[in-house]
């Protein structure tokens, strides 16, 4: 009962993380701020980061969660960056 309850439980995270990538690609494309564009950049790498995770649990693999990690870490960086860059135009300071 377990598994058949997490199989269904993945499937439905992975069809609402998709879901979610699809309406932040089109924000991506459409945005009309730089900001908005940026924060569904932010948004398409978490659920990126997220359907890696789910997909790591549901074929019990650990490969998943270590590329999991590298999208968090260069997403944080550069949002980071490119926050830096519209709040002073340039990244790294003299």
């Amino acid at each position: 009962m377990s598994a058949f309850l997490l199989y269904w439980a993945a499937a439905l995270a992975l069809l609402c993380f998709t879901l979610g990538l699809a309406c932040a690609a089109i924000r991506l494309l459409r945005g009309p701020s730089a900001e908005d564009r940026i924060l569904a950049l932010d948004t398409m790498y978490i659920n990126g980061m997220l359907i890696l995770l789910v997909l790591g649990l549901r074929f019990e693999a650990g490969l998943y969660f270590d590329v999991a990690l590298l999208i968090a870490l260069f997403g944080f960086v550069g949002s980071a960056a490119l926050a830096k860059f519209l709040l002073r135009g340039e990244v790294i300071e003299p």
